[in-house]
């Protein structure tokens, strides 16, 4: 019995190496940055034949993993035209995030290669994360735990002590630039706060409660805090630069935690060195990782997290079972969040 078994077992593998069998196998290119150990990535067996796992590629290791793949998962790792055109079997890329710059979309629809994403998963982690800056700043609760540890309270004359730049959300303008459901979520966030919201979006739309849709150019004029959740095109690329800064409030404040390139660096650095913008809350990056010489780099009033913000487990969680079913139905005949 034990010889039939072996002898099936042969057979099926030499069977795989003639082609004679249609082996399912998907290539993971960057899995770790989405899953470092905390979901299975076994469950994909459900529905493939074999899983050929990455944590990391580098540009030079792309074209070697993927040339014979079928279908590809990639979060950052970038699938351009001139990889692409030498894989004559891939039939589906999923994107293992909402983004997909680093596909080339174009090529994959001309050439019967379906693309798809994971959208709004990080809404509320992202929207969160935006409102954790803004209580650092305007509450400064880490700088006050830091002084009664060495003792201030203690030698304090009254109940209390404060700093006196303490305030309120309340009243505040906050400027939201792009309006998906990240934008959507912070604006709802803010609402809540008493903060008055103005958004500037490609889609014209009607003002509703405390939210005033604005030209671009009245929401950096008029905003005490500017929150950006724009996707990166080429009319949002440096979106943030020498021009656009002119026209905000002396002492405003900047959010990012969409595209590190929609701010020109440099420009933000010489704004936040002369007070023009008095903060900035950074989660992204032009180039990542961030390199060495970075400008922004040591600014005393700049606040940089690496790329986190979108990071919380239930949110990997819901991305990591969102790209799953997405290759699952696209199996079953029933692809979902195709990018056309």
């Amino acid at each position: 019995m034990k010889e039939w078994v072996l002898c099936d077992s042969i057979i099926a593998i030499l069977l795989k190496f003639c082609g004679v069998i249609n082996m399912r196998k998907i290539v993971i290119l960057d899995s770790f940055c989405v899953n470092p150990g905390d979901f299975d990535w076994n469950i994909f067996l459900d529905f493939v034949d074999e899983i050929e796992k990455y944590d990391r590629t580098s540009e030079e290791e792309i074209l070697e993993r993927v040339k014979d793949a079928t279908y590809v998962l990639t979060c950052k790792v970038p699938l351009r035209e001139e990889v692409l055109r030498e894989c004559k079997n891939l039939k589906y890329i999923g994107s293992m995030a909402t983004g997909f710059n680093h596909i080339d979309v174009d090529y994959c629809n001309k050439n019967d290669i379906i693309v798809t994403n994971v959208p709004d998963y990080s809404t509320n982690a992202v929207s969160e994360q935006v409102f954790a800056y803004l209580f650092h700043l305007y509450k400064k609760i880490a700088m006050h735990n830091k002084r009664v540890q060495a003792g201030a309270w203690n030698k304090s004359k009254d109940f209390c002590f404060y700093d006196r730049r303490v305030t309120e959300l309340a009243g505040k303008t906050i400027g939201i630039l792009g309006y998906g459901n990240i934008g959507k979520k912070v604006a709802k966030i803010a609402e809540v706060f008493d903060m008055k919201v103005l958004v500037h979006t490609r889609t014209e739309r009607e003002d509703t409660g405390n939210i005033k849709f604005v030209s671009r150019e009245e929401l950096f004029r008029e905003s005490d805090i500017i929150s950006l959740h724009c996707p990166l095109t080429e009319d949002t690329k440096y979106i943030i630069n020498k021009d656009t800064i002119n026209m905000m409030k002396e002492g405003s404040i900047l959010i990012n935690t969409a595209r590190g390139q929609l701010v020109k660096e440099i420009d933000l650095r010489d704004a936040l060195i002369s007070g023009k913008v008095g903060y900035a809350f950074i989660d992204v990056v032009e180039v990542e990782p961030m390199l060495e010489d970075n400008v922004l780099l040591g600014l005393i009033n700049c606040i940089i997290t690496p790329h986190y913000a979108w990071c919380p487990y239930e949110t990997r969680e819901r991305l990591f079972y969102g790209f799953r079913d997405n290759l699952s139905n696209y199996l079953n005949g029933n692809p979902t969040n195709v990018i056309k």
